[in-house]
């Protein structure tokens, strides 16, 4: 059985605490949102107290093109991926050599190479480890990731696989829209890197074992989230019944995924969803008669970070992770995205 040997985060250096963030809105859109002082309630709403940026706060007070953004995030994820990885290399006490497969998420840029090949190199990995690159799951990238590296271990169980996830969404800003939409997206957020490292069950540890996943799609969905592609980059799109979906779909999607492997979702010991945001975390605790300690690591880490897209569910798994998880327990990793679709992985002790 494939099983979780370490976990590792990283942020960039400029931290933006949300009331600037705010009053950086509030300039920038009011001359085009006449109600501004309506849609700035978002930035409290969002239970979000600090961010982390790629490029200091006053990069955004001009317009930038889709190719300087570009340029910017290959160089800042590939950095920030790396010292994920490093990070998640000490903490499973293993070194680059020992990894047999890279897996790379993103979905706020694009590189040909992509940025596995310049990670390998960053962190010296022999030239015969595998890569895959996986672009556009959004914030369900990160549960894909894991699934897929998952995959690699029970094919090779003699092998680790390391996943990388790194997005810098603030990179994808839209200095020309001063639109709701965009100002929602201005409160929500933010950047970050997660590695995780998965081994086969032959050169293994103790370490949770990854028992099972599954992805589903719904139909006619494609335009409630994901990206507009337009001259200027990525324009995001999200729409506003993404919480009621979660509340509808969730429960039922939960139960029939635990019910295949024995177990119902009021015997899951630990819940490890992806924080995309106040509203979708209330939803989660309404369709699953949750308590609200029980999406506490997902909490602190939108409180403290913010929404990374795909590697902020990961950022909760390293706080399980840390937490620790006892033999016999189970963990369930969810996470909604672009398609619309969700991802389920059920995690063991």
């Amino acid at each position: 059985m494939p099983r979780i040997a370490g976990v590792a985060v990283a942020t960039p250096p400029h931290v933006l605490r949300q009331d600037e963030a705010r009053e950086m809105a509030r300039q920038f859109f009011a001359t085009e949102i006449k109600d501004v002082e309506r849609y700035l309630g978002v930035f409290e709403h969002a239970e979000i107290d600090t961010r982390a940026l790629a490029v200091p706060p006053e990069w955004f007070a001009e317009a930038h093109s889709w190719g300087e953004c570009n340029d910017r995030w290959i160089d800042a994820a590939c950095t920030l991926g790396a010292e994920a990885a490093r990070r998640a290399l000490r903490a499973a006490d293993l070194r680059p050599e020992e990894i047999g497969h890279i897996l790379f998420v993103s979905t706020t840029g694009l590189a040909a190479p992509s940025l596995d090949a310049r990670i390998m190199a960053e962190l010296g990995m022999p030239r015969h480890t595998r890569r895959t690159p996986i672009w556009g799951l959004g914030c369900a990238g990160g549960a894909v990731g894991l699934t897929r590296a998952a995959d690699h271990a029970r094919a090779y169980p003699r092998e680790r696989a390391l996943l990388v996830c790194v997005e810098l969404c603030s990179l994808t800003f839209q200095f020309g829209d001063r639109s709701p939409r965009n100002l929602v997206a201005a409160a929500l957020f933010a950047d970050g890197a997660a590695a995780v490292i998965v081994e086969g069950d032959e050169v293994g540890g103790n370490g949770p074992a990854i028992i099972a996943s599954e992805s589903t799609l719904f139909p006619n969905s494609f335009d409630l989230m994901g990206w507009d592609i337009v001259d200027t980059g990525m324009r995001v799109v999200f729409g506003t019944k993404i919480p009621h979906i979660v509340r509808e779909h969730f429960q039922p999607l939960a139960e029939g995924f635990l019910g295949r492997h024995g177990l119902s979702l009021g015997e899951i010991d630990h819940h490890i969803y992806h924080p995309g945001g106040a509203k979708v975390l209330g939803a989660f605790e309404q369709a699953g008669g949750l308590s609200p300690c029980a999406l506490g690591h997902s909490r602190a880490v939108l409180r403290q970070w913010g929404n990374m897209s795909s590697a902020t569910v990961l950022f909760v798994l390293e706080r399980f992770i840390n937490g620790g998880i006892a033999p016999g327990e189970h963990g369930l990793m969810t996470v909604f995205g672009p398609g619309f679709s969700s991802e389920m992985v059920l995690i063991a002790g």
